[in-house]
């Protein structure tokens, strides 16, 4: 939860490859105090069944800078999205394109920031929720 001295974030994934939540999905999470600051690793979690990652760890007070890592490997290994769509193919020619995704963005004390991930296998889109 958010105050006057911290910001909060919270994100979840999309697979528009087959239009369904991604599951099971590893985020990391670290913050920095400013531009020329050492990244402080915060912890993470997994996805849900909704694509949503409910319990990511709080920020500490003086967090200008956000980074949100995404384990994408393993998701597009474990064939989950190939199963959920019929003409998906099984095997990919050049693997997993995007092994991992890392969004880094800027924070303000007393904000939420809802940072959803729009995810393929050869592509992604991020974006400021609400």
């Amino acid at each position: 939860m958010s105050t006057a001295t911290t910001a909060s974030v919270s994100t979840h994934i999309l697979d528009t490859s087959i239009g369904r939540p991604a599951e099971g999905v590893a985020i990391s999470l670290a913050a920095r105090g400013g531009p020329g600051a050492r990244w402080q690793a915060l912890g993470g979690s997994r996805t849900d069944g909704d694509g949503r990652c409910k319990d990511l760890p709080d920020l500490p007070v003086g967090t200008t800078h956000v980074r949100l890592d995404f384990e994408t490997e393993a998701y597009f290994n474990s064939g989950r999205e190939a199963e959920a769509q019929q003409d998906a193919p099984r095997a990919r020619d050049s693997g997993v394109f995007f092994p991992e995704v890392a969004i880094t963005f800027a924070v303000t004390p007393g904000e939420h920031y809802h940072v959803p991930l729009l995810l393929n296998p050869f592509g992604y889109s991020v974006y400021r929720g609400s």
